[in-house]
């Protein structure tokens, strides 16, 4: 006969439940959406999460892989379930394992005020997705109007800080995008921190808000310098709105 799937203590399954809440309001995901990634029932899920049912230790052990961390007091996310997930990131990136961070792959529009026109929007498209070579994510920009300036790099997901950065690293010289973890429509806002070309070689260090937006939630997206005659121009502008009136990111005047 097979062996009963054990059940965690009372204890052992409050402290599962406060870290897996705190894991969905960090990753700003949804129960069904965890529910899908470990494979459980959405049932099951909300079941154990309300203490009506203790945790067992599949269900653990399913939700670690989901989730990426220990969710078991005093233990480290075995190298089996890494594995079972896939290849894992480098330490500087987070040590995040692929299945843990399927849900950031696709496609987004992404949204940034104009650097050369303060009443126009700078749009263009950026593809995340896993590197098998690198084992981690990489994105990439693309149709970029600049398209001289086009970017990519790695994507570094630390449980730590509940935030994505998007790194580039072009022989010591940074380029920073911060971005808090995707809402329940798939949205990341945040900060981008990188340099502005001016005349000759100058160039002079610069911040501004940005967003990303799943490119199934916009349906004709306009790409490119967008200005307020653009259809697209309202929806873009509250986007970056909401990226510091939440607050998403703060930005301080001395």
């Amino acid at each position: 006969m097979p062996t009963p799937d054990k059940q965690l203590s009372a204890e052992q399954s409050r402290l599962v439940s406060e870290l897996v809440r705190e894991e969905l309001a960090r990753r700003r995901v949804s129960r069904q959406e965890l529910a899908e990634q470990a494979k459980l029932s959405l049932s099951t899920l909300e079941k154990a999460l309300g203490g009506r049912r203790p945790f067992t230790l599949a269900t653990t052990v399913r939700l670690e892989q989901a989730l990426g961390v220990s969710l078991r007091k005093g233990r480290e996310v075995e190298p089996s379930v890494a594995a079972a997930n896939g290849e894992v990131s480098p330490d500087s990136l987070g040590a995040y394992s692929h299945r843990a961070v399927t849900w950031l792959e696709g496609t987004y529009i992404t949204v940034r005020p104009s650097f050369g026109d303060k009443d126009a929007i700078y749009a263009y498209r950026t593809d995340i997705a896993w590197d098998a070579a690198s084992s981690s994510l990489v994105f990439r920009e693309g149709e970029r109007l600049d398209a001289a300036y086009t970017q990519y790099g790695e994507v570094a997901v630390p449980n730590q800080s509940g935030h994505i950065y998007l790194v580039t690293n072009r022989h010591g010289q940074h380029r920073l995008i911060t971005v808090s973890r995707p809402t329940i429509l798939g949205e990341m806002y945040g900060i981008i921190t990188t340099l502005l070309a001016g005349r000759g070689s100058l160039l002079t260090p610069i911040a501004a808000p940005i967003a990303f937006l799943p490119v199934k939630l916009i349906a004709q997206p306009t790409l490119g310098r967008v200005t307020k005659e653009d259809a697209n121009y309202a929806t873009y502008r509250d986007h970056l709105r909401k990226t510091v009136e939440e607050p998403f990111a703060l930005f301080l005047q001395g």
